[in-house]
């Protein structure tokens, strides 16, 4: 059955609203066939992003980047999981075969504009692809946010199933 690892940093009400619709989406009626591992940025290791055939990546935006425990989260998987390294150390592009499906969540409370950057530089440097837009929300987590992020738990899954 494959496996989709949902990697977040959740540290304010509106961001686990959106951590738990993307959550919801994920295991939707409809998708059968797809087992969905909730880990937080801080406890989720290397182990659990081998077993997994897709991902879905949530974090704040703090100080035009991503959260300090999603950052941690990469660097402690990254050159594990098969992130690629350029000849002066820094994220280079991921290489040729199979490339497994993301998606990515960022709240701020002002702009995203950083922090999506640094993600998707990050995973840039991994056997990854990106299957859905990014959903970046700025203040409020409202009704219209959450079905979002319900709908792009469901997409990445729907990827998944079998």
């Amino acid at each position: 059955m494959p496996r989709l690892l949902v990697v977040h940093h959740s540290p304010t009400p509106g961001v686990q609203a959106l951590t738990d619709a993307v959550v919801a989406g994920a295991g939707a009626d409809g998708i059968e066939h797809v087992e969905v591992v909730v880990r937080p940025a801080l406890e989720a290791d290397a182990d659990d992003v081998l077993a997994a055939d897709g991902y879905l990546l949530g974090t704040t935006a703090n100080f035009g980047y991503m959260s300090g425990a999603l950052k941690h989260f990469f660097d402690t998987v990254f050159l594990q999981a098969g992130g690629a390294l350029t000849d002066d150390g820094s994220a280079g592009g991921a290489g040729g075969g199979a490339r497994k499906p993301f998606g990515l969540w960022v709240h701020g409370r002002y702009d995203t504009t950083g922090a999506v950057r640094s993600v998707l530089g990050i995973v840039g440097a991994l056997p990854w692809r990106q299957a859905a837009e990014v959903l970046e929300v700025v203040g409020d987590v409202g009704e219209d946010e959450r079905s979002a992020a319900y709908e792009l738990g469901g997409t990445v899954a729907a990827l998944l199933d079998s």
